[in-house]
């Protein structure tokens, strides 16, 4: 679980955007994504571990996944959502 006071600091590297934890929901649509093959990040890496965490920018349109507690906070691994993905 990410620190809660990490969270509070924590941008996007991108915008700037606030980041949050992202829903139960969220995650599982993601992974019955991955498990189909059709998750990439933005650097085009396919992505085929589970997320069991990850921080979703304000916005609604990209994850980045959080490993060992360790957010991976950069450009390229984050993960596009789309619109049906991001939504509760």
């Amino acid at each position: 679980m990410v620190d809660p006071e990490l969270l509070e600091i924590l941008v996007c590297p991108e915008t700037k955007q606030p980041i949050r934890l992202a829903e139960p929901l969220v995650l599982q649509k993601l992974n019955v994504a991955i498990a189909e093959g059709s998750v990439s990040t933005r650097g085009g890496e396919a992505v085929s571990e589970t997320i069991e965490e990850g921080l979703i920018r304000e916005d609604n349109t990209c994850l980045y996944p959080v490993r060992d507690d360790i957010p991976i906070m950069l450009i390229d691994a984050a993960i596009p959502l789309s619109t049906d993905m991001a939504s509760d």
